[in-house]
C-alpha cells in the first residue's frame, strides 16, 4: 500500500526517508552544520571560481594579450588555454601558500586538508588544481558536496564567516 510519506519521499529525492534529521553536509568529516568552518555551498564556491577566473583572464589580457571574455574578436583556442594557465598557476601558488585564491578570499572561503593540520600540504594543491582545470572532476559531487578534486587529494572548501 503507497501512503502519503511514500510519495512525499518520492517528490523530496531518494534519501529524504532513509536519512535522519541529523544528518548534514560534513557531518562525516567532523565538521559543523553551518557558519565558520562548516562545508562551503556550491553557489558561492561558483562566485569564487567565477571571480578567480576574471582575475585570471585580466592578468592573461595584461601579460599576454589575450583578450577578455565577450570581446571581438574573440579569444582563439590557444588564447583560451593561456586564460587556463594563468588560472592553474594563480590556484596552485595561492591555495598551496595561504589555503585560499583571491575569489575564495572575497566569499569568505578557504581550502582546508583533511589530514594533519588542516593545511593544505604542496602535492594536495597540485593534485587539487590539476584535477580542477579537468573540469569533470568538479562537477562530480559526493554527498557532502565536495567535488572529486577535493575528495582525491583529501581536501574540502569551508566557509571562514
Amino acid at each position: 500500500m503507497v501512503d502519503r510519506k511514500d510519495m512525499g519521499s518520492w517528490l523530496q529525492g531518494p534519501r529524504a526517508r532513509t536519512s535522519a534529521d541529523e544528518e548534514y553536509r560534513g557531518r562525516d568529516l567532523g565538521l559543523p552544520p553551518s557558519g565558520p568552518g562548516s562545508i562551503a555551498g556550491f553557489g558561492i564556491r561558483l562566485a569564487g571560481v567565477l571571480i578567480d577566473w576574471a582575475i585570471a583572464s585580466l592578468i592573461a589580457r595584461g601579460l599576454f594579450g589575450v583578450p577578455l571574455p565577450f570581446s571581438q574578436p574573440p579569444a582563439s583556442g590557444t588564447q583560451g588555454f593561456v586564460v587556463l594557465g594563468v588560472f592553474a598557476v594563480m590556484h596552485l601558488l595561492l591555495v598551496g601558500t595561504l589555503g585560499f585564491t583571491i575569489g575564495h578570499r572575497i566569499m569568505g572561503l578557504q581550502v582546508r586538508s583533511l589530514t594533519g593540520t588542516g593545511r593544505v600540504m604542496p602535492v594536495q594543491a597540485l593534485v587539487r588544481t590539476l584535477l580542477l582545470c579537468l573540469f569533470i572532476p568538479a562537477v562530480v559531487w559526493d554527498r557532502d558536496g565536495r567535488g572529486l578534486h577535493d575528495k582525491v587529494p583529501g581536501t574540502v572548501i569551508v566557509r571562514l564567516r
